[in-house]
């Protein structure tokens, strides 16, 4: 597992990835503190392998404030059974752990955003660390990768399934199969801000399968995003062939984000005013949402306008917004 150059990970697993059976166990990395001199950040890890057939690593809380990943995979750890298995799925529910714990999108040990740390490194931080572990580690062993991901404590977004426009059609055709598959109320062809870093390029620089979610925000969960997140994982496992049964469809919508045009930044701070909400069509350059100075009364408002004709698929979430915020995303319907 070691690359030339590189030293060994200093993280253990305590699970056997080779074993027959269920496997609840962590991913262990030593991490000396204040109040523990000899202690370790102990991240949550279950395989689950019953012969031969594809290997399904799912992730969540890539960021620690995003809740539906956590709760369909944490679920999901518990009542999967090693017959119900023709393969091996390796679960994480909570990727970033030491975020997870504190309700926060980084790590409060090194600021570290997990999702911009690849391909990590074996001796920097530790967010880092546990990067350069899913890297040269367990995306190795993984013939599809779902990691779930939701807007956080700081944006709202519709419920959808995502993969990426690849150089590779092959891989990007098997990848929005799986988006079909998990069959969430929409579905996405994502585009990136920057997407230097992230768990997903990695992934399909590798040639892996890689799909991700946005399930709502606003750092918690609903009953209804939580169980679009159950559905899609069982979905994806049944349409890999690594569970029996048929895919649950339902309808879903389509959406494209084509350009940078989708997004739309505040350029100063203040209090934003949504004049749409999630899901409302808009037109190009419309107003999609205000934002009042707060320093003094009797300042007229900066308007946000959208970019491109579509429909709302995001928004800042919070009441307050600062300068550069992505304040709104417009997606293309296309069926």
């Amino acid at each position: 597992m070691t690359e030339i150059g590189l030293r060994p990970s200093p993280i253990s697993a305590t699970v056997n990835f080779a074993a027959e059976g269920v496997q609840h166990g962590f991913l262990r990395l030593p991490y000396s503190r204040d109040d523990s001199a000899w202690g370790s950040v102990m991240v949550p890890i279950t395989v689950i392998r019953n012969g031969k057939g594809p290997t399904a690593l799912l992730t969540g809380g890539n960021h620690g404030d995003e809740y539906e990943g956590p709760i369909a995979l944490f679920d999901l750890a518990r009542t999967l059974k090693a017959e119900e298995v023709s393969g091996t799925v390796i679960i994480v529910p909570a990727m970033n752990y030491p975020a997870f714990q504190a309700g926060t999108r980084t790590s409060p040990i090194d600021r570290g955003n997990m999702n911009r740390s690849f391909p990590g490194r074996p001796d920097g931080t530790v967010t880092e660390k546990i990067a350069d572990y899913f890297q040269r580690v367990l995306l190795p062993m993984a013939d599809l990768v779902l990691d779930f991901h939701s807007g956080g404590k700081t944006l709202d977004f519709l419920p959808f399934c995502a993969a990426h426009i690849l150089a590779n059609k092959q891989q990007e055709k098997k990848a929005f199969e799986l988006v079909t598959a998990f069959a969430a109320p929409y579905s996405m062809k994502m585009l990136e801000i920057d997407a230097v870093g992230m768990y997903d390029t990695a992934a399909e620089e590798m040639g892996k399968v890689f799909i991700t979610t946005e399930l709502g925000g606003g750092g918690t969960a609903t009953a209804k995003s939580a169980a679009i997140a159950k559905r899609g994982t069982i979905n994806v496992l049944r349409h890999a062939g690594i569970v029996a049964g048929a895919v649950e469809t339902g309808p879903t919508s389509w959406l494209d984000m084509p350009d940078g045009r989708c997004f739309s930044f505040a350029e100063e701070g203040g209090l934003i005013e949504p004049v749409i909400d999630l899901g409302e069509a808009v037109a190009e350059d419309a107003v999609v949402a205000r934002i009042h100075p707060i320093g003094r009364t009797g300042m007229a408002p900066r308007e946000i306008r959208a970019g491109m004709n579509g429909i709302l698929c995001a928004r800042h979430f919070p009441g307050l917004v600062k300068a550069g915020d992505c304040v709104a995303v417009v997606a293309i319907v296309t069926n």
